[in-house]
């Protein structure tokens, strides 16, 4: 059995890098000229600038959280989009509401190479219990399945019982969907005396895939692996038989940065997940995802050479209301860029007397009553409220993401 998808997968990291940039430049130039959104915010940008890590992290980043609103103000798709919405394969509604496209052509959503790590191979039959109405998980992972040479019973959600009637009528080899469905509709084949064992592989996505819901897949002998995506950008990163991280699609260039900003953290910090996509329809370039993630270090035992992210983190939008004020962590880095001195900061919001408390906590090397007062009046000025500095030494923070702690309870 073929151990990866493609050559792709396997190439160095300087081949991969020197592809990606030199694709990149011609792609932000059609985002630029065919997308409004993209015209409007790289207007000063030459695209042919733009050739590396470091000039990318010049960019402006679009926030899926803006969504909406720039939905709103420029139906359908905020302006994002490269093609009219005619020339278009779907459209979807996700909660908000956001509207996401799909393309026409051959996995639009790259889930095909996610699937293959997972053991999906062609002439498998696929149990795809994503959603299909109005939400694209159910294309999503069907595009890539077919993409594959997979067929794929369109299961859908609920109706548990028919699930696993099927299951044991059809006998599919691998399951998609959620990390916790598949571990419901096995236990409902059990009580009524169905034969799901069928199911030996599984691909999930969509929520957290936790401990139990391992264990009880591993004692059934299905090997059941992770996706990391969104409705948005489709499937960004994977996890391979290695089990050792999420390996980054070959077609996404994955950047780290510090909450609430576009600056890239160094390698193993956590931070925001941002993602830029060469797809030609919806060319999202700088998305920031909300996501919290790290890059772990080396590459994957599996084989597979680009970057691994350690998962899922937690969310990166820990805008808190102080006092009646909302804050941001994008101020807390306005803070930081104003005293270089300071490395990293946490903004802790607790409550004393019936009041709220800031106390703005400094990773630096040297500090002072000096840089403690100009870094009170710098957070002062850009939060209009008033809190307390306390510096620890450099590594003293947690490295888990947080800019604003609320530790009000």
């Amino acid at each position: 059995m073929t151990d990866f998808y493609d050559d792709l997968e396997t190439r160095s990291s300087d081949q991969r890098e020197a592809a990606l940039f030199a694709a990149l430049p011609a792609h932000l130039a059609h985002a630029k000229a065919a997308a409004p959104h993209f015209t409007r915010i790289l207007a000063e940008v030459d695209p042919a600038a733009i050739r590396d890590r470091a000039a990318l992290a010049t960019l402006p980043v679009t926030r899926k959280s803006d969504l909406i609103a720039l939905q709103q103000a420029a139906p359908p798709f905020g302006g994002l989009a490269a093609v009219e919405i005619g020339r278009l394969a779907r459209v979807f509604a996700s909660p908000g509401p956001i509207h996401d496209p799909e393309p026409h052509g051959k996995d639009p959503w790259r889930s095909a190479r996610a699937l293959f790590a997972s053991g999906f191979r062609a002439g498998d039959l696929a149990h795809n219990c994503f959603a299909y109405h109005l939400t694209p998980a159910g294309s999503m992972f069907e595009t890539g399945a077919h993409a594959i040479g997979c067929a794929v019973i369109p299961a859908g959600t609920g109706n548990t019982e028919t699930q696993a009637q099927v299951i044991a009528h059809l006998k599919p080899r691998g399951y998609i969907g959620t990390p916790d469905f598949l571990k419901i509709i096995l236990e409902k084949a059990d009580a009524l005396g169905l034969d799901g064992s069928s199911i030996r592989i599984g691909n999930v996505s969509g929520g957290p895939y936790l401990p139990d819901a391992r264990a009880f897949y591993e004692a059934r002998g299905v090997d059941v692996y992770q996706s990391y995506g969104t409705a948005d950008l489709g499937i960004v990163a994977y996890e391979t038989p290695a089990r050792a991280g999420l390996v980054v699609d070959e077609c996404a260039i994955i950047e780290i940065v510090r909450p609430g900003t576009g600056d890239p953290v160094a390698e193993g910090e956590v931070g925001e997940v941002v993602v830029t996509i060469f797809n030609p329809a919806y060319p999202l370039i700088r998305f920031a995802t909300g996501d919290l993630s790290a890059v772990l270090p080396g590459t994957s035992p599996c084989g597979r050479t680009n970057m691994r992210l350690k998962g899922w983190m937690g969310r990166a939008d820990q805008t808190t209301k102080i006092k009646g004020m909302f804050v941001h962590p994008a101020q807390i880095a306005d803070v930081l860029r104003r005293h270089p001195q300071v490395g990293k900061a946490r903004l802790v919001v607790g409550r004393q007397d019936a009041s709220d408390t800031m106390t703005l906590r400094c990773e630096a090397a040297e500090s002072g009553e000096a840089l403690a007062a100009a870094i009170r009046d710098s957070l002062t000025a850009i939060t209009k409220l008033k809190g307390v500095v306390e510096f620890v030494a450099p590594g003293g923070l947690p490295n888990d993401g947080k800019v604003i702690d609320d530790a009000r309870g």
